[in-house]
């Protein structure tokens, strides 16, 4: 029996890569719901090509232009309402989450309730509320969260069949982004179009410019304390600059284990919707006829501020990783907007963690009032 799938953020880079793994696997899986915000053009041709039982926009207000856009015999809507419908509903047995910041975090909370599979590509909601995300698991044995980032599908397969016990350490890879050469004195001159030249991946703009920044390494090192419920000083991180291998595992006993493939997200998508079972598919394997050149190092100290501020927003826990993410946002805005220079994202989001007083993680409504200050007082600051 084919398996049904909802995919949240379907229009995004993660949510293309998605349309073309679920077109690789038509006898595998079928999309129940597609849901995306903006660019219903892109949203409404995915909606011809796979035919989901609901086409739904976040905005309430474009679900009448969504609906001309589709074919007639296609059902369209509006709201946040219809997601969580779609999320819980009998025939969906895998949501995969691409909605870039906090809008969610409810639709996963909810598919964990109704014992769906998760399959994650949303960094904020580990980031702001993962220890909330710990707690429902718990709750909810038959639920499942898979994770679609490269480097936490990497080591989410190089534990398959391991015990917890037996992690010792595990290792981020990160490719450096686009100033990994850069001399650090030149950074002050970078323009947007500078960090979005990324040399291995093709991602959006934001997350580019993370990458640049080495943020994206940030909140992933904080995402990965949680999906594998280690140490902060367990989840630790090196440069890479080919992007081959994705992440690495270090055991108890020394020994590595690493996860290799091509730069592209479709091996980690359709891992984490056929988990535990591996699908035959045409994706390009590596080629070991030529030199690959793998080169493994540790960031350079105090090249990346990004990295100290995980280590202090793991540490601390609470609403300091979200506060973390908030302030970023801000100022990666500040920056594609020719507001600040680029070393400012890290003065921003340094000045903004410094400043906010820590809460646990108790609910949403104190996880939002957190977001909010961040963003808040991050806007006042350059």
């Amino acid at each position: 029996m084919r398996k049904g799938v909802v995919i949240l953020g379907a229009t995004g880079s993660i949510g293309r890569s998605a349309r073309a793994a679920l077109a690789a696997l038509p006898k595998r899986f079928h999309v129940v719901g597609l849901v995306a915000r903006n660019n219903l053009a892109e949203l409404a041709a995915q909606a011809a090509e796979f035919r989901p039982e609901w086409t739904v926009t976040t905005d309430p207000a474009r679900a009448g232009e969504l609906a001309e856009l589709l074919p007639p015999d296609l059902k369209a809507a509006g709201g946040m309402e219809k997601v969580h419908e779609l999320v819980t509903a009998p025939q969906t047995d895998i949501v995969l989450c691409a909605i870039v910041g906090t809008a969610g975090l409810e639709p996963v909370i909810a598919a964990l309730r109704a014992g769906k599979r998760v399959a994650l590509a949303s960094k904020e909601v580990l980031v702001l509320a993962g220890e909330i995300i710990e707690r429902e698991l718990a709750a909810n044995p038959s639920a499942e969260l898979i994770p679609v980032d490269s480097e936490h599908s990497a080591i989410f397969q190089c534990l398959a069949g391991r015990k917890h016990r037996e992690i010792r350490n595990l290792y981020l890879t990160a490719s450096g982004g686009a100033f990994r050469t850069w001399p650090r004195e030149r950074l002050a001159a970078a323009t947007v179009e500078d960090a979005l030249a990324h040399p291995t991946w093709n991602m959006g703009a934001k997350v580019t410019i993370d990458s640049a920044s080495m943020m994206n390494k940030a909140l992933e090192m904080v995402e990965a304390r949680h999906l594998f419920r280690v140490e902060p000083e367990q989840v630790r991180v090196l440069i890479h600059p080919q992007s081959v291998i994705h992440s690495m595992v270090e055991l108890n006993d020394s020994s590595l284990i690493a996860q290799l493939s091509r730069p592209d997200m479709r091996f980690a998508i359709t891992y984490a919707f056929t988990y535990p079972e591996r699908a035959a598919t045409n994706l390009p394997a590596l080629d070991f006829s030529t030199r690959l050149g793998l080169e493994l190092q540790l960031p350079e100290p105090g090249r990346y501020p990004a990295l100290v501020f995980a280590e202090e927003a793991m540490k601390r826990g609470g609403t300091l990783p979200g506060v973390m993410n908030a302030a970023n946002e801000v100022a990666v805005d500040k920056f594609r907007r020719g507001e600040i220079r680029f070393p400012a994202i890290w003065r921003i989001i340094e000045k903004t963690m410094s400043a906010h007083e820590v809460e646990p993680q108790s609910d949403f409504q104190t996880i939002r009032v957190a977001d909010a200050w961040a963003r808040a007082y991050a806007a006042g600051l350059r």
